[in-house]
């Protein structure tokens, strides 16, 4: 094992002997996504990492990929690729179209997609406020594709006092970066609004990597904005009223494979959501309804490249709706009822249009769609030293039918320095229209089905606080592609074993140290990527078994600096056709961060990432991200 890893271990281990201190922390952040509702971390058993408003302003040269590919259990392929790259999502070990995304609580995702997930790329850092990441099976209260858990990407400040305020930020850096994001937003009476726009465009690097080093591939650039809007108003005492939209659009450069550049082929993306809802609160009940309408839209347009076809055009059109209800009663005596409704509906289609030699081709993939109505409830219990949830949700899918999902999650706190908890939960991952009906689709596809187990403990004393988990998953039905029929199937099942380990310490005023490690082992019963026949993989393809990630940071009064690494070890990615799978090296990448507050309105501050600028590989046949430079300034008014 390399000096660094061995490095980063004995640094995790000093971290936890210099944290005796005498007086005890209780962890006590509030958090929505355990239940819904507003409540302190400690008061649930669930596994809930926070992304904090300080975290967040402290990345302002990463991507949301990127910031959330540094959590436990995590890994984001792509995210450390070229700007634009596909950002495929697997929280603890499982496949891409597993974690569910939400904007604000509600579920974000595209049906034209493969996996059902959403482009990452929609969102810029610097509209983010707050992430919450909930991990285990979630299916009871947030339904299909909740399998290893949810992000909870979060948009809506808190704690607006004027009525007139103004932020922006201007980063520039490497290979061309510019970086701007100007934030207007107030309080006034009982009405207060947010608007956001954010562009972002660099000149990239090629994605596809030049294994012979002599072809020149030419660079992949990217080009994107966003722009959103919410306003709330609070009606009465009781009720808030909001509304909202964001609309997202990026054009990126891509390259036609692995190891295979294509000029002036490029991919445009936008999204459009809109919603609105309401809070009602009076005394021990709190109601509250949500409604959201989303539009995606994808374009490949390959134009005047070399090869066959010559000219291509492939355009993929998504709706989703997206409607809940729900209630949080306090019963008394440490109970608390949650129970709810949610409507789900999802559309895709498809046009392919190509020039070849053989003249033109034509397909089309027509509107299909379908829809789920699901009814959840979950009774949870509280006092200061026992908390236990029990919950069930009841899905009726237009084309699966009836599921059931259920969780059981108890902890217990031990003398206020030891939380101890565990879970058992199920979860259903309905195939998608794309795997469902699309050229390569199979109608007879089932419902993939997961069982979720988890046992941890999590530590607080003084300025240290760390959490160990253990946690397994078996799944059955998995989705994955047949490369002899060139059509989706299920494959028999899937089993993940993994540890999780996450601390925060303060060994000194001034002095933080935050990191964490993720082990995870995987065994697959599927098709044979090389004789297609049955075989069992002890691997899941691009997900190293080994992952730590390492902050450490210091303030010199208005001076903040830190030094980041990020060690991930060998994982074996696909080969070329029916050849065995191609394992990919181990790699270790140094970030730093610094800033200087001159004023409570005017900050600077300077990221670099890859700073040894280390030559490696997320993805076989793509390159990863060189060193990179971007200085920044955010003044507020």
């Amino acid at each position: 094992m390399s000096k660094t890893f061995t490095l980063l271990v004995t640094l995790l281990i000093c971290s936890s002997i210099h944290a005796q201190k005498d007086t005890v922390r209780v962890l006590d952040e509030v958090v929505v996504t355990a239940n819904k509702t507003e409540q302190k971390q400690s008061t649930t058993g669930k596994v809930i990492t926070v992304i904090t408003k300080e975290q967040i302003e402290r990345s302002s040269g990463k991507t949301v990929a990127q910031l959330l590919n540094e959590q436990a259990g995590i890994t984001i392929n792509g995210a450390l690729s070229n700007a634009g790259a596909v950002q495929a999502v697997y929280m603890r070990g499982a496949a891409t179209g597993r974690t569910l995304i939400l904007m604000d609580g509600i579920p974000v995702n595209d049906p034209s997609q493969i996996s059902n997930d959403f482009d990452l790329n929609f969102f810029s850092i610097n509209d983010v406020e707050r992430i919450e990441i909930c991990k285990g099976a979630q299916s009871t209260l947030y339904g299909s594709d909740a399998i290893a858990g949810v992000i909870n990407i979060i948009t809506t400040k808190a704690n607006i006092s004027k009525p007139v305020n103004l932020k922006a930020t201007v980063t520039g850096g490497s290979l061309g970066t510019l970086k701007t994001n100007l934030q207007f937003f107030g309080k006034s009476g009982r009405f207060s609004y947010t608007t956001r726009y954010a562009h972002l465009q660099t000149n990239g690097f090629s994605a596809a990597y030049d294994n012979t080093g002599t072809k020149n591939f030419d660079n992949d650039g990217y080009v994107g904005n966003t722009a959103n809007a919410a306003v709330q108003y609070q009606a009465s005492t009781g009720l808030q009223l909001k509304a909202f939209t964001q609309y997202s659009a990026y054009m990126a450069g891509i390259d036609a494979s692995s190891f295979t550049d294509k000029s002036f082929y490029d991919i445009h993306n936008r999204n459009h959501t809109s919603g609105t809802g309401f809070v009602y609160r009076h005394k021990s009940l709190s109601l509250t309804g949500n409604y959201q309408y989303s539009k995606q839209h994808r374009n490949y347009d390959d134009n005047a490249s070399v090869g066959a076809p010559i000219f291509s055009m492939n355009d993929y059109d998504a709706v989703t709706q997206y409607a809940e209800t729900y209630a949080s009663i306090k019963l008394g005596s440490g109970f608390t009822l949650l129970a709810g409704t949610d409507y789900r509906y999802a559309q895709m289609n498809n046009e392919y249009h190509s020039v070849s030699s053989f003249g033109p081709y034509n397909s089309k993939f027509r509107d299909t769609s379908m829809n789920q109505v699901s009814a959840y409830s979950s009774l949870h219990f509280n006092n200061r030293q026992f908390s236990m949830e029990l919950g069930g949700r009841l899905t009726d899918h237009s084309k699966y039918g009836t599921h059931y999902t259920y969780t059981i999650n108890p902890a217990f706190t031990i003398d206020g320095h030891f939380r101890v908890f565990g879970s058992i939960a199920s979860s259903f991952k309905a195939p998608s229209l794309y795997q469902l009906y699309s050229s390569s689709g199979n109608p007879d596809l089932k419902a993939e089905l997961a069982t979720n187990y988890e046992i941890g403990l999590q530590h607080g004393y003084g300025s240290f606080s760390d959490r160990l988990v253990f946690f397994y998953r078996k799944t059955d039905n998995g989705i994955d592609y047949n490369s002899v029929t060139f059509k989706y199937f299920n494959y028999v099942k899937q089993m993940v074993r993994g540890i999780e380990y996450e601390f925060s310490l303060e060994p000194v005023k001034d002095f933080s140290l935050r990191g964490n490690y993720t082990f995870i082992t995987a065994q697959e019963t599927t098709q044979s990527r090389i004789n297609f026949k049955d075989t069992v993989y002890n691997y899941s393809l691009r997900r190293p078994a080994h992952v730590i990630n390492l902050t450490a940071g210091y303030r010199f009064k208005s001076l903040f600096v830190s030094l980041s690494g990020k060690y991930a070890s060998d994982r074996y990615d696909v080969g070329p056709y029916q050849k065995a799978d191609v394992l990919l090296d181990s790699y270790f990448i140094l970030g730093a961060y610094a800033e200087y507050i001159q004023s409570d309105k005017l900050k600077f501050f300077a990221d670099v990432q890859n700073l040894t600028n280390r030559k490696f590989y997320e993805i076989r046949g793509y390159n990863g991200i060189p060193r990179l430079l971007n200085i920044g300034i955010t003044a507020s008014f």
